[in-house]
């Protein structure tokens, strides 16, 4: 049974493809349109999907959405009549995009397939899973547990915004849901916005801002005590209740009442771009408290109306590693699981999945998630091609511990490395197949790829990879997270002495600070967002980390997305290529094709070893 998954219209569109009931293929839109967060049809992702399966149209059994539109449209008219005429301009912007579009769904989705390839209209099925449904099912359907609590929290479905659910075997049931418009994920996207970032892209942004806030001034008790006394009232089941005179959302004109908000923090929404003063860290950091406080509550509830002793996790609020890493020291629960691709993306596997398991009442297969590569891979003579087109030699390696020594050495020596291998990740992390690596031992490491590489703002932390057998070595409590959603302390061995007074710095000078053995990982709080590795999973990045360990003795490396603000993650080689240049990486290893830039020709292996360089 084939059955192809579609999310698409809000933000972060994409297709998935199943196979009686696995996972075949998965991608998002914007990494073949290069439009971020591509919200369109995704039309692209469903060719590589189709041609991933070796599959055309009207050999598929069903195609799903992953939510319920005609719902969405009754929250969205009642949100509207419920606040006129407030809220009559968004009204009639939005109307004619319903009407046009997302009314006539079932006929843009035909269409789009006949676009395709012909089928039969008559035969293939098209089916619509609620929005909390799909994200149920991407996180339960994929995870290694045959029983297991389900948490989905994010902005709004078509309704609910938070789900309680248990999942037992191949069923889904749901027990508790929180509906809009009090919701965490807008509650955390309002001061994504009040903090000066763009809502639904910058609330990672919000995250790492958060550990420059100081815990211990009067400036952070006092914006806490006034986000849980005026904002939102948090029960000790973990629901809650948004007042919604301070915010703005739900007539659709902007997420807060600005005014109102300056009043109660006394100060102002930050401009976009502006100097990040403490004041809007401190903020940061109490919302990111608050944030944690309200999740731990919802698992806790959780645990006690399902009785499992393991949880799995899906929703854009799901992708709040902080929030993650408190949930696994907290103990509630003995073992969880986090969808890679959390957020609406996951929404198009999950409605696939939901469909096979619930709608055709099919078993589980017995295998879960075992990666999240599922994207396109591209053939050598497709990179050959590349490096012919462009007037590049590089040095092909065919030992694969042969590269990986050469890769670390060039990390070793202090160079930024483009790795490029395999299939594309699905989500939004790159974990080591489109990836750029350096040592994060260097401290000045992290300025350097956040100023001249990535171009992007310098508080902005980068995550941490090691090999699994390592991760208790490294990382406090062996925590293992190979999709890069925990946050975690570096074991204790591997801190410096903070200087007196370090509480009390500003951003910059905090920055400044050598906080570890490795200061480009080690966030401004000493904590972490972890990726750990496992061979039989990432063969050639786990013999890069040993070949590291090998030769410098410590077995960790920087591992951030290989893309510039603003832009997807690289999908093909080209791609790959044009960052190389851009971004004035060192090296650039293709598959196993290592080229240099010609700053980097002259020396040690390299020379002996042939390497051209890019003119």
């Amino acid at each position: 049974m084939l059955i192809l998954g579609i999310s698409a219209f809000f933000h972060d569109s994409a297709a998935a493809i199943i196979l009686d009931g696995k996972v075949v293929a998965a991608a998002q839109e914007e990494r073949f349109t290069r439009v971020k967060h591509d919200s369109g049809f995704p039309g692209q992702a469903v060719r590589f999907c189709l041609e991933a399966a070796g599959a055309k149209v009207d050999e598929l059994d069903a195609v799903v959405f992953y939510d319920k539109p005609l719902l969405k449209l009754e929250r969205i008219l009642e949100s509207y009549h419920s606040t006129a005429p407030r809220g009559w301009g968004a009204f009639l912007r939005w109307m004619p995009v319903w009407m046009k579009q997302k009314m006539m769904l079932k006929k843009v989705i035909r269409d789009e397939l006949e676009a395709m390839g012909p089928y039969d209209r008559r035969r293939l099925k098209l089916l619509f899973s609620e929005h909390h449904l799909s994200h149920a099912a991407s996180a339960f359907y994929c995870s290694p547990f045959d029983d297991a609590a389900i948490l989905t929290i994010d902005g709004v479905g078509e309704w609910a915004t938070t789900s309680i659910g248990l999942g037992k075997g191949a069923d889904i049931r749901f027990l508790r849901e929180i509906r809009y418009p009090h919701s965490l994920g807008l509650l955390y996207s309002a001061f994504t916005y009040y903090c000066g970032f763009k809502v639904n892209f910058g609330e990672y942004k919000l995250m790492g801002l958060a550990p420059y806030g100081n815990e211990d001034s009067a400036r952070y008790r006092a914006f806490r005590e006034k986000i849980t006394s005026t904002l939102v009232r948090v029960y000790d089941d973990g629901s809650f209740f948004l007042h919604q005179e301070y915010f703005d959302y739900l007539p659709g004109l902007r997420m807060v009442r600005d005014r109102k908000w300056a009043e109660l923090f006394g100060l102002p929404r930050r401009e976009p771009e502006s100097m990040m003063e403490q004041g809007y860290c401190d903020l940061a950091l109490a919302i990111q408290r608050v944030t944690e406080e309200i999740v731990l509550k919802l698992a806790a509830t959780a645990r006690r109306l399902t009785g499992c002793k393991r949880i799995v996790l899906a929703g854009g609020v799901a992708l709040n590693c902080v929030a993650n890493g408190k949930l696994v020291e907290s103990g509630i629960y003995e073992d969880i699981f986090i969808q890679p691709a959390a957020g609406d993306a996951g929404g198009a596997l999950g409605a696939a999945l939901a469909a096979y398991h619930i709608y055709y009442a099919r078993e589980r297969a017995a295998d879960g998630m075992k990666h999240a590569y599922w994207g396109p891979a591209y053939p050598v003579e497709r990179i050959a091609k590349v490096c012919s087109v462009n007037g590049l030699v590089g040095t092909r390696y065919d030992s694969e511990e042969e590269l990986a020594r050469v890769v670390a050495g060039a990390l070793g020596e202090g160079l930024i490395v483009g790795w490029f291998q395999g299939r594309m990740e699905f989500g939004p992390r790159a974990l080591g197949h489109r990836s750029i690596l350096a040592d994060p031992r260097d401290a000045g490491m992290q300025r350097r790829l956040n100023l001249s590489i990535k171009f992007r703002e310098d508080f902005r932390p980068f995550a941490p990879v090691c090999r699994v057998e390592r991760a208790a070595d490294y990382i406090e409590g062996g925590v293992v997270s190979p999709y890069m959603l925990l946050v975690a302390r570096l074991a204790a061995q591997w801190y410096c002495e903070l200087p007196k007074g370090y509480a009390e710095l500003g951003p910059a000078e905090k920055l400044a600070v050598v906080r570890s053995r490795f200061p480009a990982i080690t966030h401004v709080d000493g904590s972490a967002r972890w990726q750990t590795v496992e061979k039989r999973v990432n063969p050639g990045l786990w013999r890069v980390l040993e070949a590291f360990e090998a030769l410098t003795g410590d077995g960790v490396l920087i591992n951030t997305s290989m893309n510039v603000r603003g832009e997807p993650i690289v999908c093909t080689p080209e791609e790959a290529y044009a960052c190389f240049v851009n971004m004035r990486m060192d090296v650039l290893v293709l598959e196993n094709i290592v080229i240099l830039r010609r700053e980097q020709r002259g020396a040690g292996e390299w020379k002996e070893r042939g390497a051209m360089a890019l003119d």
